[in-house]
């Protein structure tokens, strides 16, 4: 009799979606790609064919994958919007999320692939998946501007040479450039399922500024030589999950932030200090005034004032070890109850009898480490 092997536990789904992960095109594809142009040197590493040097956490990334693929097909089928078509010309590539028709041009097209809704004018649109930890920030001030380096790059392959000539897509490119009017973004919050759409005129202008960066990402002779874009690990979270953190920052450094590696000699350090002591002085005031604004509010009901909602946090009582609890529990279970000293109060005593309290260094635990910075005296 054959018997079936049952695992002690259900399989993880998390290793077979970094595996499909890992063989998706974009994952695949060294060209560098609209989609790439996040970080000029993570751009660099990508052009010259790096090696990546880190894996990293994909899990919040996978997600968002999967949230973006079913809203793009609920889009393709509802309305009719052309999803996940390839751009491109001799410098850069990329796959739009969605491009809206407007009328004129959708008559062009056989009717089985004519928009149910078509728009006013030719709109690129580009969908990002967010937490609610970042959910505030898009609401005040949208799009970032590698985001919206992107979508430009998008929209002005589109313009400048239509849908690529590849297999799949052929009607399409037929069509050839099209007149862009408008880039939209759509941001869904992977956490509540809000959305929020940002919509703005295409402008050529801003269009080639994004061509500028990624000229002149293409003239760097090597990844090196290009700025890092964002602050570095454990600053910046795109830097933390960038496939190329060692090649850029280099090894951890045991007690020492990544950043340290910046400064090589005494005179930056004379610079950043005092850049230090400028910004503290910059942030003091502001800090001041919050803490009276902070006060102010204090016992504001909440709810929304203008553009912006009050609510409160915290105010709970917290939570301490009940040690009468534990006695009475460990006497019905009839355990000793345990004898150990109490150091609080022995110190208290030693304290009032003028002895001092004995102490010994634990290396196992370290204090925070506190930079403090004041006016060197002249000699």
């Amino acid at each position: 009799m054959t018997v079936a092997l049952v695992p002690e536990r259900p399989v993880s789904l998390w290793p077979a979606a970094h595996a499909a992960d890992a063989r998706r095109p974009r994952s695949l594809q060294t060209k560098i790609g609209a989609s790439d142009t996040v970080c000029a040197r993570r751009a660099g590493y990508l052009l010259h064919g790096c090696t990546p040097t880190d894996g990293g956490e994909k899990r919040k990334a996978i997600l968002g994958t999967w949230l973006h693929e079913g809203a793009l097909e609920a889009i393709r089928n509802e309305y009719g919007w052309i999803i996940e078509r390839r751009v491109e010309d001799d410098t850069i590539r990329g796959h739009i999320d969605a491009v809206q028709l407007d009328s004129r041009t959708a008559l062009r097209l056989p009717k089985r692939l004519r928009p149910r809704l078509p728009a006013e004018e030719v709109t690129v649109e580009d969908i990002k998946t967010k937490s609610t930890f970042q959910w505030d920030n898009i609401l005040r001030h949208g799009a970032s501007y590698a985001e919206l380096r992107q979508v430009l790059l998008y929209a002005d392959l589109l313009r400048t040479e239509g849908f690529a000539d590849v297999r799949g897509q052929r009607q399409l490119a037929r069509l050839g450039p099209l007149p862009v009017g408008r880039i939209r973004f759509r941001f869904l919050n992977r956490d509540s399922g809000d959305d929020h759409v940002q919509e703005m005129p295409f402008q050529a202008e801003q269009a080639r500024g994004a061509r500028w960066w990624v000229n002149q990402v293409r003239a760097a002779e090597a990844p090196e030589d290009l700025p890092r874009t964002f602050p570095g690990p454990g600053l910046s979270a795109i830097c933390d999950n960038c496939p190329f953190r060692t090649a850029c920052w280099g090894p951890a450094l045991a007690g020492h932030r990544p950043q340290s590696m910046l400064i090589h000699d005494d005179a930056e350090r004379q610079q950043a200090l005092a850049e230090y002591v400028e910004v503290s002085e910059q942030i003091k005031p502001l800090k001041d005034r919050l803490k009276v604004l902070r006060a102010r509010l204090d016992g504001s009901a909440e709810g929304v004032y203008g553009d912006n909602t009050l609510s409160w946090s915290g105010g709970n009582p917290t939570k301490v070890d009940d040690v009468d609890a534990m006695v009475v529990l460990f006497k019905q279970a009839g355990v000793p109850v345990p004898m150990a000293p109490d150091a609080t109060v022995m110190k208290a005593q030693l304290m009032a009898a003028g002895i001092p309290v004995p102490v010994r260094l634990d290396h196992e635990r370290r204090t925070s480490v506190s930079i403090n910075v004041t006016t060197a005296k002249k000699p």
